[in-house]
């Protein structure tokens, strides 16, 4: 007979996130790094997701601005980069080694092969042009430190160069190599994301040079970001880390088989944890939060019923599945905030949680709105809650 499995259950599961996640009050964090340790991946496609999904987890009311800027942009503690799903994230600068070798250099290999693809088939130029571009780019951001793609293509006019995209297909049109190329060589590693045009909300950086980094094997960085990822969201099934890392499933098992992961049992089946962390977690003191779309925490998990009730995904996503701003009150979303053009922080609650519950909540949205200020947030994905609670009437 087999070993027998240890059941989690969904509070324990809910304690778990709640600690691991720095959510409860005496879990919260005392500075950036930290919650970004604790998180792993911080979803960076909308820029203003990181300020607001660090800012949930610190402690005090200061807001995380100043200190996240200094991480990303002056220390270099923390990368913005390509990484799981085709997607952009921060992480800690110590972790995208592994995010390189296990995720995105697969990815940069393709899309370089389709760029040179293209340029064959939708102009003049070839692979041996497109190095000598690359030369010239990486020069001039050596001379500056760090510049925008409009510099960049003021400074090297091959980069204004138009090819034919999509050559006898309906997506055919002219499109110019500097986006394209900016964004393979992000996906390589030899360029990054820097400072914002703007404030923390702008999508529009500048562009600087990386540093080199190791390169671990693609068995050690599996295993490595398999580590950090269960160490923060396990227990969690094969099905989970299948759809959050976007990894073959044998890439999965085998990450797992190398960790020498232990099986659980979870209301949906058989979960993973890291070997010796199967001891009961205590439950926590009550704790509320307002987590922004796409949120670390609201988008750990494929398989999300344990936290998220299903009557309300409808009003939570959008059409793309991207979740919207969620207010969550002891390991469970109970509804939606939003930002209105006054810059007040409204909220409405899709069940009724109690008088203890609605004080927490109603107080950590004076906190938000204290070190937000006259900064106006609107998110990117928005859902339809979302927008009916920002639209609404005071």
């Amino acid at each position: 007979m087999g070993t027998k499995r240890r059941p989690i259950t969904t509070d324990e599961r809910r304690a778990r996130l709640a600690v691991r996640h720095r959510l409860a009050g005496t879990a919260r964090a005392a500075d950036v790094s930290e919650v970004a340790e604790s998180l792993v991946a911080l979803h960076a496609t909308d820029p203003a997701s990181v300020f607001l999904a660090v800012g949930a987890r610190l402690r005090g009311d200061e807001g995380p601005v100043r200190a996240l800027e200094q991480a990303l942009y002056e220390d270099r503690t923390l990368t913005r980069m390509h990484g799981m799903r085709h997607t952009i994230f921060v992480f800690p600068t110590d972790l995208t080694p592994a995010v390189h070798a296990s995720t995105t250099r697969d990815v940069a290999t393709r899309e370089r092969a389709m760029l040179i693809r293209d340029l064959r088939k939708g102009s003049a130029y070839d692979e041996e042009w497109l190095a000598e571009t690359e030369r010239l780019l990486t020069t001039e951001l050596t001379a500056r430190g760090e510049a925008t793609g409009a510099e960049l293509g003021a400074a090297v006019p091959r980069l204004r160069v138009q090819y034919v995209y999509g050559v006898g297909t309906r997506q055919e049109g002219n499109q110019p190599l500097s986006s394209r190329l900016l964004r393979v060589l992000g996906m390589e590693g030899r360029i990054a994301r820097g400072r914002p045009q703007g404030t923390w909300t702008s999508s529009r950086f500048r562009w600087t040079l990386t540093p080199e980094r190791p390169d671990p094997s693609d068995a050690d960085a599996h295993a490595e970001l398999v580590r950090r990822w269960l160490a923060t969201c396990g227990p969690a099934t094969e099905a989970d880390l299948k759809w959050w890392t976007g990894w073959k499933v044998t890439d999965v098992r085998k990450a797992l088989a190398a960790l020498g992961a232990e099986e659980v049992e979870l209301t949906e089946g058989t979960g993973y944890v890291l070997p010796d962390d199967t001891a009961p977690v205590p439950e926590p003191e009550p704790w509320a939060a307002l987590l922004p779309s796409l949120d670390p925490t609201a988008m750990g998990w494929q398989q999300r019923d344990w936290y998220i009730d299903p009557v309300y995904r409808p009003a939570l996503y959008d059409r793309s599945g991207n979740i919207g701003p969620t207010v969550w009150w002891n390991g469970r979303v109970v509804g939606v905030w939003a930002q209105r053009p006054d810059g007040e922080i409204a909220h409405r609650l899709l069940a009724d949680v109690g008088a203890e519950a609605g004080a927490a909540i109603a107080a950590e949205a004076e906190r938000l709105a204290g070190w937000i200020g006259d900064v106006r947030v609107t998110p990117r994905f928005r859902s339809p809650l979302e927008r009916e609670v920002a639209a609404a009437e005071i």
